[in-house]
């Protein structure tokens, strides 16, 4: 399964991919609005928003991308290991 973060604090970034690595996911992550960041999210099969820690701008480039019928979208206020934790609980049980 291919996760793409949007959001979070930058030192966190290898954290978010270990505990992705944890549930057998690949993990993009992007703390900062990067100038072909459109070109490098691609299609996952999920999409995680922290939105406490993100522009407007960022968050409306990454859904200006992702086809919503094929990738499952989750917003979260918190950008903690713990949030990340609980979202890969379910998006990753559920699909099995």
């Amino acid at each position: 399964m291919s996760i793409v973060i949007i959001g979070g604090h930058d030192r966190m970034v290898s954290h978010y991919k270990r505990i992705c690595k944890s549930y057998q996911c690949k993990a993009k992550v992007f703390t900062q609005m990067s100038a072909d960041l459109d070109k490098q999210i691609g299609t996952p099969d999920v999409l995680v928003l922290f939105t406490n820690t993100v522009s407007h701008k960022m968050i409306k480039c990454a859904l200006d991308e992702v086809d919503s019928s094929r990738t499952e979208i989750v917003r979260s206020h918190s950008s903690s290991g713990n949030a990340l934790t609980e979202i890969l609980n379910q998006v990753c049980y559920s699909a099995s």
